[in-house]
């Protein structure tokens, strides 16, 4: 026998120990097999019905994300929708925090210039009213000083009116003497010459144009107080109403003629002057005009 035939007679001796091994063991597990198989279809036939629950699941799965989808594709287009709605308002909000911040920018230069301006305004608000006090004072001063110099003229004139009693009354004593004088003097065909009343040159000595010139000026007010021992009065109107100096002021009362008043002291809100021209006592509250 050749070598190759040997090899086969063995390749085919092993090849029947290997199917006899197949069969008994086939045999020997036939029965376990068909178990095998019962229970694998069985399992099969359960996996089969599991997976139709759950194809069906996942249809109605699919249909619920289908909706879910669809519900949420139209919420994101209405949230697309606002926020093309916001993006706009904050674009306006954007222009209108630029305009604000400009705005903020002119008030705030404004404020600058206005605190300027009010600093300016006060320093010249404190030296107005520094000037204020000082010319306060100096009036204050002045109307003291014009109170003074009324009280010291109001003695004056009161001495002076005094001085002017006294000689009335000695022109008068000395008329009578003259008269006497005459009478005596009569027996004998002699005369003396006539006295002058004091009354007559106190008239002739008024100034006259004066009088002229307030009547043009049309100034009225009343009678404050009456010193009539005096001859003095003073009246409502001072310098801040145009009084000045030897003005002449008629006193009226209703309408009858009282007197004159002769201004002699003026202050910013009242004066003082003298009676003249006496045809009855002034009183408080009687008016007086330059005008008749």
């Amino acid at each position: 026998m050749s070598a190759l035939t040997k090899i086969l007679m063995v390749l085919l001796t092993i090849s029947a120990i290997f199917l006899c091994g197949i069969v008994v063991t086939y045999v020997t597990n036939a029965d376990n097999y068909k178990e095998k198989y019962d229970s694998l279809y069985t399992r099969f036939q359960t996996e089969q019905e599991k997976r139709t629950s759950v194809d069906q699941q996942l249809e109605k799965t699919t249909e619920q994300a289908n909706r879910l989808e669809k519900e949420l594709n139209d919420k994101i287009a209405s949230l697309n929708i606002q926020v093309e709605q916001l993006k706009g308002e904050l674009d306006k909000a954007e222009r209108e925090k630029s305009q604000l911040l400009q705005r903020v920018d002119g008030f705030a230069a404004q404020v600058a210039t206005f605190t300027k301006t009010n600093e300016d305004q006060r320093s010249l608000l404190e030296n107005t009213i520094s000037t204020w006090k000082n010319v306060e004072a100096n009036l204050i001063k002045e109307q003291s000083e014009h109170k003074e110099t009324a009280r010291l003229l109001l003695e004056k004139l009161a001495i002076i009116t005094t001085l002017q009693e006294q000689n009335k009354r000695l022109m008068e004593e000395n008329a009578s003497l003259q008269t006497k004088a005459n009478q005596s003097l009569q027996q004998y065909g002699k005369t003396t010459v006539p006295p002058s009343l004091v009354t007559q040159i106190t008239e002739q000595a008024r100034p006259a144009p004066m009088l002229q010139i307030t009547k043009e000026i049309g100034l009225k007010g009343r009678v404050v107080n009456v010193d009539i021992k005096n001859k003095m009065a003073e009246i409502s109107i001072g310098k801040a109403n145009g009084v000045e100096t030897d003005m002449r002021f008629h006193v009226i009362r209703g309408d009858q003629f009282i007197c004159d008043i002769v201004i002699i002291d003026v202050e910013p809100e009242k004066a003082v002057g003298r009676l003249e021209y006496l045809q009855y006592e002034p009183q408080s509250g009687d008016s007086i005009s330059t005008n008749l």
